[in-house]
């Protein structure tokens, strides 16, 4: 007999076991990640106030015409390195929510990281 693996119920197993592992603070908050099957979503988030400081997705007005596609994302990633300069951020931890890291996941992060974000 074959077992079936509800997979919202391991996706959230997934992301509270790395969520166990990764923890923004004020001094290197984390950037975490979140993509739909049309949009794609970064913030950074400090956890110990639990506060969000920056944002960016493929939702805003200046990405109009702009898809969850791995093109879109890299500039979501600039976005999110510009808005995070001008907050005084410079290093994260990045959390990739369980999504393996490849495709427009990577492409947000090699954005961030040609922003200036370290991680």
């Amino acid at each position: 007999m074959v077992k079936v693996i509800d997979s919202k119920k391991s996706r959230i197993k997934r992301r509270k076991r790395i969520r166990a592992k990764i923890s923004g603070t004020a001094a290197c908050p984390r950037l975490s990640v979140f993509r739909s099957a049309k949009h794609i979503y970064a913030q950074i988030i400090d956890d110990e106030a639990g506060k969000t400081l920056c944002s960016a997705s493929t939702m805003e007005k200046s990405f109009e015409g702009f898809g969850g596609n791995a093109e879109a994302a890299k500039k979501v990633g600039l976005a999110l390195a510009e808005k995070a300069k001008a907050a005084g951020i410079s290093d994260v931890v990045f959390d990739r929510s369980g999504y393996v890291y490849h495709g427009r996941v990577a492409a947000l992060a090699d954005g961030a990281r040609e922003g200036g974000l370290n991680f």
